[in-house]
This record gives C-alpha cells, sequence and structure tokens, in this order.
C-alpha cells in the first residue's frame, strides 16, 4: 500500500478563514520592498563591502519573493474556498478584487515597485472587511507593523 502526503487548508468543511493570513506576508513584502529601496550600492572596488552588499540584497529579494508567494497563496485560499456564489451576488466585485490582488502579488515579486507592495496591501485590507462584512462582523484592520 503506498501512502500518499497531502496538505491543504481547506477543501475539508473546517470553516476556518480569516484574511489575516494573507495581510501578515502582505506587510513584510511591503516591509522588504522599503529596505530594498533604501539599500545603498558600496563602492565597486571594495569587494567585501560589495560582498555583503550584495549578500543582503539577495536575502531581502528571497523574503520578498517568498512572502509575495505566500499572500498570493493565502488570498486564493480565500477567493476559492471561502467564498460562495452568495457572496459574489451580494459582492459582485469579489472576482475583480481578487484577481487584481493576485496580479499584484505577481507584480511584487517581478519587480521592486513600493507603490504595488503598497496596492496589495490595500487589496487586501478591501478583502479583509468584504470578508468580515459576510460574517456579520465589524473587525477592525489592523496591522503588525503600526
Amino acid at each position: 500500500m503506498k501512502i500518499s502526503t497531502v496538505s491543504a487548508h481547506c477543501d475539508g468543511p473546517c470553516g476556518i478563514y480569516d484574511p489575516a493570513s494573507a495581510r501578515v506576508p502582505a506587510e513584510a513584502l511591503l516591509s522588504m520592498t522599503h529596505k530594498l529601496l533604501e539599500l545603498t550600492p558600496p563602492k565597486a572596488e571594495d569587494a567585501t563591502a560589495h560582498a555583503a552588499y550584495l549578500n543582503t540584497f539577495s536575502r531581502y529579494v528571497a523574503i520578498k519573493e517568498s512572502q509575495a508567494e505566500l499572500t498570493k497563496n493565502e488570498l486564493l485560499i480565500l477567493w476559492t474556498d471561502y467564498f460562495k456564489p452568495p457572496h459574489l451576488e451580494a459582492h459582485p466585485q469579489l472576482h475583480d478584487l481578487f484577481w487584481t490582488a493576485a496580479k499584484l502579488c505577481s507584480a511584487c515579486k517581478q519587480e521592486i515597485n513600493h507603490d504595488k507592495a503598497t496596492a496589495l496591501l490595500a487589496k487586501v485590507k478591501e478583502i479583509h472587511t468584504l470578508f468580515w462584512a459576510t460574517k456579520g462582523r465589524d473587525v477592525p484592520w489592523v496591522t503588525a507593523a503600526g
């Protein structure tokens, strides 16, 4: 008998969803974008400083990329697993909102762009508001970065 390893959130009826799972990596992505834009390359003749700069730059990019992918994954889970036809009827902008947010995740991977990272976090906030409205709750938008 072959045993397969699987993972999912959540094609079972757990009912546990929260857009905070997309907010946290979107905030981290924005933070890494800020850090990347603030980096100043050293003079090329300083090999040690240049190596340190490249190391830091590549680490920040790797984090930015992984957080963009995580944000996208968490958004897609909400879009495809939580939201149902009655939600779409009540909120006809739902598909466009998620599509735009997912496209911004991709753009944030492709570029180091403050405006797109900020726009992504704004879309996640819209999703947060819409999500909690579907549950009849007014949950404040709180960011970890302050």
